[in-house]
This record gives C-alpha cells, structure tokens and sequence, in this order.
C-alpha cells in the first residue's frame, strides 16, 4: 500500500504529491465559505469544479485503501483459522481492487479544464498517394471500434475520399464522458509499415497520417475570431453520402487566414448549419494550438524537453516483416497489431497519459 505522503493525484492537468492535496482541499473549501466568492461567476465555477474534482479523487483513493486493509484483514484471519475459501475471497477482491485502482487513476490524470469535454479528432493522410490515404481510412475505422467499445457517439463532420481508395482527410465529432482526457494523447504522426496491397510487386511500403485533437468548446472559453480574418468556400461534399455526409453544395470550408488553419463541415443540410459547426470547430482548433503552444512555453521554461509539436511521430505499426505497434514515447509493445487496428487502444492511452516509461524508446526499423 502507498504511504500518505507518496499518494500521487492531478487536478487541473497537474500531478501533485497526497500532502499538497489535502492542502489544495483545505484551500479550496475555505474559498467556498467566502461569500464574495461568486462575484466573480467564472472563477467561482473553477474552483467548484476542481474542488468537486479532487475531493472525488481523494475519497477514491481513501475508500480503496479501506477495502483494501479489510480485505488483508480478511486474509490474516483465513490462514489463522484455516479457511481457504475466505483467503480465496479476500485474493480475489482485492484482484479486483487492481482494476478499480487503475480506473480511478485514469479519473484522477483526466482532470484538465477540457479533458471532460467532446472533441473533434482530425486525420490527415501524409505524402503518398494511396498507400497513405488508404492508411488514414484505417485510423479512421481503428478510432470508430474503439469508441465503439468506449460507447462513445461519433458523427462525421466532413469527408474527403482518396481518388482510388481511402481518404484525403476526415473530421469525426467524438461524444461522451472524457472524451478529449481519453483521446488527446493520439495527437501526433502515426506511421505504417506494411506489402503495399496497391503494389503490384509486393514491396514494403511506409506511410504516414497525422492525427490531431481538439476539445469541443463550452461556455467557459471564449475565442474571438474578426470576420476580415476568414476566407469561407461552398463547394460539393465528396464523402460517402447517405447517412454520413450530405452531397449537396453546402460544404463549407473555413480558412483562417492569420494562422492558415482550415476547417471543413458537410455534415448538415444547409451552408448556415455547416458554417456554425465549421466555426466551432475552427474556436476549438485555436484553442488548442494556443493550448499546446503554452505547454511548450512552460515545459522550455522548466527545461524539460516534450514531444507535444503537431508534426511529432507517435508511434508506428509494422505488419511485415513482423507484427509490432510500439509508442516511441513509452515504448510500449503489443504483438496483436490486429487487435490494435481493431479498437485496442487502451493500453498505450493509459502509458501515455500516466508518462510510464515501459520499454526503449528507440525508433522501429
């Protein structure tokens, strides 16, 4: 069992030491008592939420470690009394106990101010034609199985097909708890190594895709955006139609012209719906590079060295002349490439979000 003193928690993105947050706790209660404290609205909602946040975390924490002295208890007594079927019991809650833990530490790590919150995840196919647009059609199916298994909701909000297979680039709305905690470590460049199934002499083909997130913005964040700095284009959706895109002329494209950043929508039925939902994706896509930027900014400032840049290579995924996806950043491993591909996800989000370093970190050949 941890110590007191080496309990680790987050709050607001940050991991903290058990001493620091009962401090925090204490600190946070006496701002509620203060009755000047909903002068200001936007602040008091913070310190509610990261109040309710770490309070939820440090009873998490305090009700395992309970259950788990019991169940010791429960194991003790078994032996001295020769009863093999409580020790059984005890062995077998506590096993269970394991698995509540690492689910409450996920709960713990997503506690920045968006990691609550919807997303939108953006997958862009790198250089190469087909072979590339055919491997981010695969990100995109790896991502609907694996939301699928998170009961996650998803809608696709803009399209564009590869011109023989595949896709250019597709933007899909991700719905449900956590949503941004859960997928923001995908950020970055995947690479696929594989015999390309579009070369006719079967040689080994590397491609590459990026992906990127972006929280869904609620009414705590505003981001101001002048008219003069957008160019807007209606054209037709090239996307599969039917239940997923419209085919119609109403697409929107949004470029923001100081930054270069576009945004597409095709997924309503008329060019105002498209230009509201291409506008919040746009406020969303800022925020997040002004987000990341920050990070970066304190990181150099603490002299710490991060891999957070958009174009940063992630992780690859070997099909030949093996079976290997490994993250480059914790240097996890997993053989069942299949399995990977078909939603398993979880293990390289929660090494990446815990920063465990599991095996190397050198690249794959």
């Amino acid at each position: 069992m941890l110590k007191p003193s080496s309990r680790p928690y987050a709050c607001s993105g940050g991991i903290f030491d058990w001493d620091k947050a009962l401090k925090r706790l204490d600190e946070l209660n006496a701002s509620a008592e203060d009755p000047n404290l909903w002068n200001d609205t936007e602040k008091a909602q913070k310190i509610m939420r990261e109040r309710t946040q770490l309070n939820d975390a440090i009873t998490g924490v305090r009700e395992l470690e309970s259950t788990l002295a019991e169940q010791i208890e429960m194991i003790a007594m078994g032996e001295a009394e020769n009863e093999p079927e409580i020790v059984a019991d005890a062995e077998k809650k506590i096993a269970e106990l394991a698995v509540d833990s690492k689910k409450q530490e996920i709960d713990i790590l997503l506690s920045g101010d968006m990691d609550g919150n919807d997303c939108y995840l953006e997958i862009n196919a790198g250089a190469g034609g087909t072979e590339a647009q055919d491997w981010a059609d695969m990100l995109l199916r790896m991502y609907m199985r694996w939301c699928e298994r998170k009961g996650y909701k998803m809608s696709l909000q803009s399209r564009t097909d590869g011109e023989t297979a595949g896709i250019k680039s597709c933007t899909l709305m991700i719905k449900g708890k956590n949503a941004f905690g859960w997928m923001k470590t995908e950020h970055g460049v995947h690479r696929l190594v594989r015999i390309s199934p579009f070369d006719s002499n079967a040689k080994r083909h590397t491609s590459f895709a990026s992906v990127s997130l972006s929280p869904v913005l609620d009414d705590r964040i505003t981001v101001e955006i002048l008219e003069k700095d957008l160019k807007v284009d209606t054209y037709r959706s090239s996307g599969a139609g039917g239940q997923h895109v419209n085919t119609t002329d109403s697409a929107i494209r949004i470029t923001h012209l100081p930054t270069g950043v576009v945004v597409t929508c095709q997924a309503g039925r008329s060019q105002h719906s498209n230009r509201d939902m291409a506008m919040q994706m746009l406020k969303a896509k800022l925020y997040e590079i002004e987000r990341r930027k920050k990070e970066e900014e304190k990181a150099a400032s603490q002299g710490i060295k991060t891999d957070i840049g958009w174009g940063h290579q992630i992780r690859s995924y070997v099909l030949h002349p093996y079976q290997m996806v490994k993250d480059l950043r914790t240097g996890l491993k997993k053989t069942d490439s299949q399995g990977v591909l078909n939603g398993d996800l979880d293990e390289f989000i929660h090494a990446a979000l815990t920063g465990k370093i599991i095996g190397d970190l050198e690249d794959e050949e």
